[in-house]
């Protein structure tokens, strides 16, 4: 694939832009946080480096941009643990597991349940609503139950660790790592529970927040609110 470089004065091409570095968007997502949206989209396309591309830098960022990063990434954290809180609570409602796995089902769910309720104490009214969740028929199935459990608990102490040290407040930071504690438990039973190795490697990989958002857009549990129609009229049955 050929890569265009931006002109230089003279008509020439020559020196990395921003977004050619920048694969999974990390960079892009925190410069939007710390300079908004448009002088970082500025920044992707200009010259690593340039004069233009340190002019932009130096100067001042977007006010209070320590709280602005920690407000993203904890509503990032609050929508998972939505996700994952949402998850559990329709497999209990369900009662398609067995005795096995509904005894840590519901453990982790009262779990992500609290976490939910924890960070939206913290956010306070910078809280964003809750999406709407539609799982497509996993937490009727046990075997796709467990297996989406594992992903979904690996994927979280990953998106933790990853964020852990993009948090600026150490209250907040302090709350993070017993978040990934707890977590980071919850992966090693669930895998415990199919027969995988608690802990895989010595040493857990990261994800950015792009990476993570990808991930959960491809299982599709994301929906759009169901629309409800009414004729005005009260309808009755038997």
């Amino acid at each position: 694939m050929e890569v265009h470089r931006p002109s230089c004065d003279d008509g020439s091409r020559d020196g990395l832009v921003l977004s050619e570095l920048d694969r999974d968007g990390a960079l892009q997502e925190g410069l939007a946080l710390l300079y908004g949206h448009s002088r970082a989209d500025f920044l992707r396309r200009a010259v690593f480096g340039s004069a233009a591309f340190v002019a932009v830098l130096v100067s001042p960022p977007s006010a209070a941009p320590s709280a602005k990063l920690d407000t993203a990434i904890l509503n990032f954290a609050l929508t998972f643990e939505r996700l994952q809180a949402g998850f559990y609570t329709e497999a209990e409602r369900i009662g398609s597991l067995s005795a096995r796995s509904d005894r840590w089902a519901r453990v982790i769910g009262a779990h992500e349940r609290a976490h939910v309720k924890i960070i939206k104490s913290v956010l306070g009214r910078a809280a964003e609503r809750s999406p709407f969740f539609n799982y497509r028929g996993v937490t009727e199935d046990e075997p796709a139950f467990t297996r989406t459990a594992v992903a979904m608990e690996d994927l979280t102490t990953a998106m933790l660790i990853g964020q852990a040290p993009r948090v600026r407040s150490r209250p907040l930071l302090a709350a993070f790592f017993s978040l990934l504690s707890v977590e980071a438990r919850h992966a090693a039973w669930v895998r415990h529970s199919v027969g995988a190795l608690p802990a895989a490697s010595a040493i857990d990989e990261s994800k950015s927040l792009p990476e993570v958002a990808r991930l959960v857009r491809s299982t599709r549990f994301i929906a759009r609110s169901p629309r409800t129609e009414s004729s005005g009229k009260p309808s009755f049955t038997g």
